[in-house]
């Protein structure tokens, strides 16, 4: 935010303007037994070189550590041009753009971003996003239970290979809403769901299947026979997908002989840094005969009296903007400042430089692997296709090794030991594009040194 420069002067003004005493009473409706007259342990008020030099020394404790870890949320590189544009006064501080007249440039840019999600993930129509990805998944299993009219039994279908996070926050979001999800197991030796493994659920009233792809594991599902499984079965099938991997593997919108129904996940590959968690934001793809009972808002382009071209909210199914009872969601909020970020990015590198950032991740992840391997006590797990994510197993604790190379400066992956115990001493590994030869060779000698 800008540095506005209120005197005491200006303050007194101001509270005269509006007929009001003090600052104190501005907030007269707070019992007085309720505020805080001092604040103890709160050090005395620093000048702005002091606060810029104890959050640089604080910052400098983190270091700069080699990141290996993904686990749904990726360093990649981010063009400086991205932020430079969206901090943009401009993006910065808009709002929900309502009033179209004066919102032309965002509602443009929300309408390229679908126009690129649509076309990445090969189908209609998408959303102007959500919330993250893990909520994504929620909404979209909701609007499955709405768009499936002939399924009555609200039942979800989930492989263990999907995020476990991502199932999580489904359950916590629509169990509620009676919605039940039932897990698939994956087959040990390969780490991916067999589509035979849904043969159990044949002819029973299912209402979706859902198929992560890359699955949390970094492994490759067999897509087109599960999602013709689910239609063969009357069920909907929601993908989740890591954007960056459709530059180079077939979209959703293709999968089987009709392409799944609903597409979601987390855009935050595209143009997102990684910042303690996030903020993140979510997308979503289906059908344009589901439009009706998608989450969310879709921005539309028309044409005006004079035949110009212009751009407005379409469709708005929020409680905000309907009545409640009509509403597809309550939660589905619009990052629309991170949607700025992502649909920038994606325009910069275009559809040729999404594949070459997209391949490079998936050779880095190779070489890692490799060199990791080579390293005793450390094994592959499974050995089948993958994007940029493997898993490995240790010959010891994982936890113990993840702390020890911490110390080396080196963030060496997820833990699966609590997440998957079935599989022991399980560590998943990633690499981006922002991995080096040397970055590989220095994680590779930490571990070496750390498993000696």
């Amino acid at each position: 935010m800008p540095f506005i420069p209120h005197t005491d002067t200006d303050v007194k003004e101001m509270l005269a303007a509006i007929g009001a005493p003090a600052i104190d009473s501005l907030f007269d409706e707070i019992p007085a037994s309720l505020r805080i007259q001092s604040l103890a342990g709160i050090p005395e008020a620093l000048t702005e070189m002091e606060v810029n030099r104890l959050m640089q020394s604080r910052a400098q404790r983190d270091g700069r550590p080699l990141n290996f870890i993904g686990a749904g949320a990726y360093e990649h590189h981010i063009p400086a041009a991205v932020w430079a544009i969206v901090t943009r006064g401009e993006f910065y501080s808009a709002y929900t753009p309502y009033q179209a007249e004066a919102s032309q440039g965002t509602l443009q840019l929300l309408y390229e971003y679908q126009t690129m999600m649509a076309s990445l993930t090969g189908m209609q129509v998408s959303n102007a996003s959500l919330y993250d990805g893990a909520s994504a998944l929620a909404e979209a299993c909701l609007m499955a239970v709405r768009a499936n009219r002939k399924s009555k039994s609200a039942r979800i279908l989930v492989p263990t290979t999907v995020n476990p996070t991502y199932l999580e926050v489904s359950r916590a979001i629509a169990e509620g809403q009676q919605l039940t999800f039932e897990t698939v197991a994956y087959t040990p030796g390969t780490g991916t769901t067999a589509a035979s493994a849904f043969n159990a659920y044949s002819g029973q009233d299912i209402t979706a299947v859902v198929i992560q792809h890359p699955n949390f594991f970094g492994l490759l599902e067999d897509v087109d026979a599960i999602t013709d499984w689910a239609h063969a079965n009357g069920a909907l099938v929601i993908a989740v997908v890591n954007p960056m991997s459709l530059a180079i593997l077939k979209p959703p919108g293709e999968w089987g002989a009709k392409g799944v129904d609903v597409v979601v996940g987390d855009g935050q590959p595209f143009g997102v840094p990684l910042s303690s968690g996030g903020p993140n934001f979510g997308f979503m793809t289906t059908r344009m005969e589901h439009v009706r009972q998608m989450p969310g808002r879709i921005i539309g382009r028309t044409v005006d009296l004079d035949g110009k071209p212009g751009f407005t909210l379409t469709l708005q199914a929020r409680e905000q903007h309907i009545r409640r009872s009509k509403a597809t969601s309550n939660i589905c909020t619009n990052q629309g400042l991170l949607v700025t970020a992502g649909t920038i990015y994606m325009s910069l590198l275009g559809a040729s430089g999404l594949e070459q950032v997209a391949s490079t991740c998936q050779r880095r992840t190779s070489e890692l692997v490799a060199a990791l391997t080579k390293v005793k006590g450390v094994k592959l797990a499974f050995a089948g296709p993958r994007f940029h994510e493997a898993v490995l197993q240790l010959d010891r604790k994982v936890s113990d090794v993840i702390e020890a190379l911490a110390s080396r400066g080196i963030i060496g992956g997820f833990d699966l030991s609590r997440r998957y115990p079935e599989l022991g001493n399980a560590l998943l590994v990633c690499a981006t594009e922002t991995r080096t030869d040397e970055d590989i060779a220095a994680y590779a000698k930490a571990l070496a040194e750390v498993l000696k």
